[in-house]
């Protein structure tokens, strides 16, 4: 599936530092019933935010409007528990485009990857510092550039490089699934096919 190319993302952030959160508490399964990936986003987190009576819970920090943008910087260890790719496709359907975290759950961050949501995995003394920032100045900005691979903060001095699979980075930056990429690879792949006699 063509999907929209991630190249530079500046943006404020939204801060969720509690660890453990888990796919559950992402999307809870009496929300899975849908196949469609549109229309996972307004459950987002749904039992933080509302009440059992269908109420905002003020506080919570997707209901505060001092808060928003495309990135989520959570806790340690996120998007643990079960394997179910709704998480993914609610956090990429209420908008983020970015999750940074010291850890992922590495099922959670296959499926990220799977659907052009970037997991950023950043030192937890990093993570710490940014997450403190944020609380203490919600309209601050934070820059994530794919191709240098690095996670700034300019105006508070932060800068920090992180990982990612080559062959992710690839399908990101250029907007392609895997099937889309291994189509852009037809003729070299044919040309391949054809050096070891295998077409024709």
């Amino acid at each position: 599936m063509q999907r929209e190319k991630f190249d530079i993302l500046e943006s404020t952030c939204v801060p969720l530092p509690l660890s453990n959160i888990d796919t559950d508490q992402i999307i809870p399964a009496r929300f899975l019933s849908a196949t469609s990936r549109e229309g996972f986003g307004e459950n987002l987190f749904r039992d933080w935010r509302y009440d059992k009576k269908g109420n905002e819970i003020t506080d919570f920090v997707l209901n505060r409007p001092e808060y928003g943008g495309a990135i989520l910087v959570a806790g340690s260890n996120f998007g643990c528990g079960s394997s179910r790719e709704h998480a993914v496709w609610a956090i990429a359907d209420y908008g983020f485009r970015a999750v940074v975290s010291d850890s992922f759950a590495d099922i959670f961050r296959n499926n990220a990857l799977n659907n052009g949501l970037l997991p950023v995995q950043i030192p937890s003394e990093k993570l710490s510092e940014l997450t403190d920032l944020i609380i203490a100045n919600p309209g601050m900005t934070v820059k994530i550039d794919l191709e240098r691979q690095l996670l700034s903060a300019n105006e508070t001095g932060i800068s920090v490089h992180f990982a990612i699979n080559a062959f992710r980075k690839q399908c990101l930056l250029n907007g392609l699934d895997n099937i889309d990429y291994l189509i852009s690879m037809r003729s070299r792949i044919t040309e391949y096919e054809m050096s070891r006699g295998g077409i024709g």
